[in-house]
């Protein structure tokens, strides 16, 4: 069992993007408010570099054991190294930065394994640039879910998204709109529901939650003039999940589900693409909202939000999405091991 002083991984993330900036000001934010104890995987220059820019003072403890870090966390930003090549510029990717982005990722998740963290989480990466440098995988939920998968056998990872009590879940994430259709399986949306309703479980408290799923097509295919997927896959889905005692309703049309009285129905909302979830969360929460992945053996959290390199250094960028990341990451580790 991890011991209370055991810290967070944070990840570096893409050195040129806003990651060092929310990094930095979340430190500093923990005389203003709790932040849990946290260790970064990544490049002490490039930390300074972005502190010295953003005008702000930040000692880095460079450590070689992140169970140190708890310790340390009060007065000075512990630190594991994981060094950049090349120039880092705020603002400007570069792929030669990648292979560092990608050992910080590795050696979160390998903390957390070892027992030396209690939860990964990671700072934003640009896909753009890490598909340039080969890396093989739609994004950071496919690529921790190879990492997770120790014994060969392939995970299910499921991406929440999460801001108090409104989560929403997209079955399909990573994918072209027009491949959403071919790639809905009455089996795929099975999987996510128990996946879903387990985690919320273990991670959250919730014993019996409470889960609606949208449909595909425009008013839920309207009986099947408008689409028939809610009728072929979707609802055969949902009753299969609920012989299996699951408490699931749909499908429901999804732009009836996200006003606040339909929110006080369920406690997450299961829906069937990408932009079909996150439109109205980023909506409703767009600053505070955290990234979660499900179906893994281990919690990982991140900010809701992208690189923004158009802002990386000018001091413009704001911690309270990564704040919220490492707080509900906290928060879901203390409840996984109470329930242990």
């Amino acid at each position: 069992m991890a011991l209370p002083e055991t810290p967070l991984a944070l990840t570096l993330g893409d050195p040129a993007g806003i990651g060092p900036d929310i990094t930095l000001l979340a430190w500093a934010a923990r005389r203003r408010e709790p932040i849990p104890p946290f260790v970064v995987l990544g490049d002490a220059a490039v930390l300074a570099a972005r502190a010295k820019a953003l005008g702000l003072s930040v000692p880095i403890a460079e450590i070689v054991d992140a169970k140190a870090a708890a310790g340390l966390f009060a007065d000075a930003l512990p630190l594991i190294p994981v060094e950049v090549s090349g120039d880092v510029i705020a603002g400007r990717p570069d792929q030669a930065a990648m292979p560092a982005v990608k050992q910080s990722i590795e050696r979160a998740v390998r903390l957390v394994q070892q027992g030396a963290a209690r939860a990964v989480v990671t700072n934003p990466i640009s896909k753009a640039m890490l598909y340039r440098a080969g890396f093989a995988f739609p994004g950071h939920t496919e690529y921790l879910a190879s990492l997770a998968s120790t014994d060969g056998q392939a995970l299910l990872p499921v991406m929440m998204l999460v801001s108090g009590p409104l989560k929403v879940v997209p079955v399909t994430i990573h994918i072209p709109l027009h491949e959403v259709p071919r790639a809905l399986t009455k089996d795929l949306i099975l999987a996510v529901i128990e996946t879903t309703a387990k985690d919320l479980g273990r991670f959250f408290g919730i014993e019996r939650p409470r889960l609606a799923v949208t449909g595909l097509n425009p008013h839920a295919g309207e009986d099947g003039s408008l689409g028939r997927e809610e009728i072929d896959i979707i609802t055969p889905a949902i009753e299969a999940a609920k012989r299996k005692g699951l408490d699931v309703t749909g499908p429901h049309p999804a732009d009836t589900l996200f006003h606040a009285g339909a929110r006080a129905t369920y406690d997450a909302a299961i829906a069937m693409y990408h932009d079909q979830a996150l439109v109205p969360f980023k909506t409703l929460a767009f600053e505070e909202g955290v990234n979660v992945t499900l179906g893994l053996p281990f919690v990982r959290t991140s900010p809701d939000h992208g690189t923004a390199f158009a802002i990386a250094g000018t001091g413009k960028a704001r911690p309270t999405s990564l704040i919220e990341a490492l707080r509900l990451a906290d928060a879901m580790s203390r409840t996984a091991e109470a329930r242990a």
